[in-house]
């Protein structure tokens, strides 16, 4: 009886070449911009660079997020929005993924925001693969997506006080990855 061995790669996330951001409108006429700056990845290729059998594991920390001010990334941390005492973590992990031509695929998953899960489609350009100064393969991706934010209970602001639109409900997704190849050390 023969026996197939499945070799799979493991990718290291590269923070320090890496954003995760999102995007929101304010008061319908303007967009705030903020990211994440604590964030990491698992990621898991069952066949060395076919990144449609990739299983992806992702977590950002919420204590991180920054709009570029102190006091409405605080109000961001509080209760009104994430609860991050009591909710730290955004978490994603992939369902599937699509290839649809050589730059583009689909992945399916689930996003966990202040303990709520829901299936999400994100969008991502496969910027290729190139080996760096020090003979390491690196991969690039840059992804987009929506959510809204009030299915996650993040439904603060959304009517202002003159009765307006405060916050829109959808939040765009804006991440650009880079990931290392890791090389399995022999024994």
């Amino acid at each position: 009886m023969t026996t197939t061995k499945t070799t799979s790669t493991k990718w290291a996330l590269d923070a320090t070449h890496s954003e995760v951001q999102f995007k929101i409108r304010h008061l319908m006429i303007s967009t705030v911009t903020g990211q994440f700056n604590k964030f990491e990845a698992d990621v898991e290729t069952e066949d060395d660079e076919d990144f449609t059998t990739a299983k992806v594991s992702f977590s950002a920390d919420i204590s991180s997020i920054s709009t570029n001010n102190e006091q409405r990334d605080a109000h961001l941390r509080s209760g009104d929005f994430f609860g991050v005492e009591q909710f730290p973590r955004l978490k994603f992990e992939t369902e599937r993924i699509e290839k649809e031509d050589d730059e583009n695929y689909k992945i399916y998953g689930y996003i966990t925001i202040k303990g709520v899960t829901k299936k999400i489609v994100l969008k991502a350009e496969f910027g290729g693969i190139v080996q760096d100064p020090w003979g390491n393969s690196r991969a690039g991706f840059s992804l987009t997506g929506k959510l809204n934010r009030s299915d996650f209970g993040l439904s603060f602001g959304l009517i202002s006080d003159a009765g307006g639109v405060g916050l829109a409900d959808e939040v765009k997704i804006l991440a650009n990855v880079q990931l290392v190849k890791q090389v399995e050390e022999l024994v």
